[in-house]
């Protein structure tokens, strides 16, 4: 395949020749034309919803979609060890799915311009295929999902990548979706919401705030190591870029081999204890109905809000549904490590309320500061201290705007300095990026967070 033959289809042709400048004006052209109007409105009035009389609980007519109900914990992890909230439980799996072809030995992703009703800029880039099993089976009687068939029932030699990964755990009960890679040879029709990028190009732009949705980090973090090579050139300098060369590439020494960190991560799973129960969304302890939002008594951590939305280019034109918004911007960040010329990322292993084996490996920190007023996690103040000389990267980026209202997180890569030790608690591990790539073959051991930051460490390149 060339990059000729690529250029005979309309949207590539529209994105190639000068990539990123051909891409912005698409993709400002795909905003502009999606006619998305999201406004707010009472729970109590979502066209399709209900509250039951017995539980509380919010559902959709269909008994399909999701559920809004509540979630009691009790835990021996973290200053706070015993709680109530609501939580989405959606227990469908959906298709995050991206379709990749290689265009003169370079990797190209066809991507989506996608709005979903939580974005706080209408349209951010999505996998090829990013779908919940009701939207992909019509429960909502809507258009078809373009290009699913490559993902439904895709030739096993084509398939690079397919997994289950979680997503939010303490704002999900045990939400899985199919991440995967299909690579194509042949040509495609190429739809107007649709472009060919290529994969360079992409975690470039995931230094543009706002613009690489979720899905599409996560589906990206999980590429082969073969597509998440450094140049030699840069793996034999000096310095952070080569050390973290290193660290993607596998060269040098690990601080711990394999065995240890899987050790290392049974060891803290086995030393906390987490009990979750199901309980009715009414009478949540700490939680208020006012009619048109659920909230937590003092105003922090999320509300569950309810949206009526229209949107032009959607398989529904129009729909109600519940979302949460969360209070406050977050903030993601591993700390990153030179350890004998190979660069280490500090793990965190977290316990989630929702995750479904509990723990996963997460970043050095991921928390809402103004959820702590009682004092910061642990390396939060670090983080934020460092010099702006130290920050390898940091970007603003959206979560998941299909059951996220303005979900947005700060996600930082920073590097520690001379002083900061080797010995840390007990429930952090130093690890390489190769040893992360290698756990994402597998599911549920690194978080969508961590996921979203070993993504957006290919940018630095």
């Amino acid at each position: 395949m060339t990059s000729a033959d690529l250029d005979s289809h309309r949207n590539l042709a529209a994105c190639g020749g000068g990539e990123r400048e051909g891409f912005l004006s698409w993709f400002a052209e795909r905003t502009r034309m999606s006619g998305c109007h999201v406004d707010r409105a009472p729970l109590t009035e979502l066209r399709g919803w209900a509250f039951d009389e017995a539980t509380g609980n919010l559902a959709h007519e269909s008994g399909r979609f999701f559920v809004v109900e509540g979630l009691h914990v009790r835990t021996s992890y973290g200053a706070v060890r015993e709680w109530s909230q609501p939580i989405i439980n959606q227990p469908e799996i959906g298709i995050l799915g991206l379709l990749v072809k290689m265009v003169d030995g370079v990797p190209h992703c066809l991507m989506q311009a996608k709005m979903e009703p939580g974005n706080l800029n209408t349209m951010q880039l999505s996998p090829t295929v990013q779908a919940t099993r009701s939207n992909y089976t019509r429960v909502h009687r809507g258009s078809r999902t373009k290009y699913l068939e490559y993902f439904t029932h895709p030739p096993a030699r084509q398939v690079l990548v397919d997994v289950l990964q979680s997503e939010q755990g303490s704002w999900f009960l045990r939400k899985r979706n199919r991440n995967m890679v299909v690579q194509v040879n042949e040509d495609l029709p190429v739809s107007d919401e649709h472009c060919w990028l290529s994969l360079r190009e992409i975690r470039k732009l995931l230094r543009i705030d706002g613009l690489v949705n979720m899905d599409t980090r996560t589906v990206l973090s999980c590429l082969p190591a073969l597509f998440c090579h450094v140049g030699s050139t840069i793996a034999e300098g000096e310095g952070m870029a080569a050390a973290l060369a290193r660290s993607v590439n596998g060269q040098g020494t690990a601080h711990h081999g394999m065995v240890g960190v899987l050790s290392w991560f049974t060891s803290a799973k086995s030393r906390h204890e987490l009990a979750v129960r199901r309980v009715p969304l009414r009478g949540l302890p700490g939680w208020r109905d006012t009619g048109d939002e659920i909230t937590h008594d003092d105003g922090r951590h999320f509300s569950i809000i309810g949206v009526t939305v229209r949107a032009n280019h959607r398989e529904v034109t129009e729909w109600d549904q519940p979302l949460l918004h969360p209070q406050g911007r977050g903030l993601v960040a591993f700390v990153v490590k030179n350890i004998d010329g190979v660069a280490h990322l500090l793990v965190h292993a977290r316990f989630q309320a929702g995750l479904l084996d509990a723990m996963e490996m997460g970043p050095t920190v991921q928390c809402n500061p103004e959820n702590y007023p009682g004092g910061p996690p642990i390396f939060l103040d670090y983080v934020l201290s460092v010099s702006a000389g130290r920050i390898l990267y940091d970007t603003i980026l959206a979560e998941e705007g299909g059951r996220f209202h303005h979900s947005q997180n700060r996600y930082l890569l920073v590097e520690a300095d001379e002083d900061f030790p080797l010995d840390i608690p007990e429930d952090f591990c130093w690890v390489t990026a190769h040893q992360l790539t290698a756990l994402l073959r597998h599911g549920y051991y690194v978080n969508v967070e961590a996921r979203s930051l070993l993504t957006c460490l290919h940018s630095l390149w």
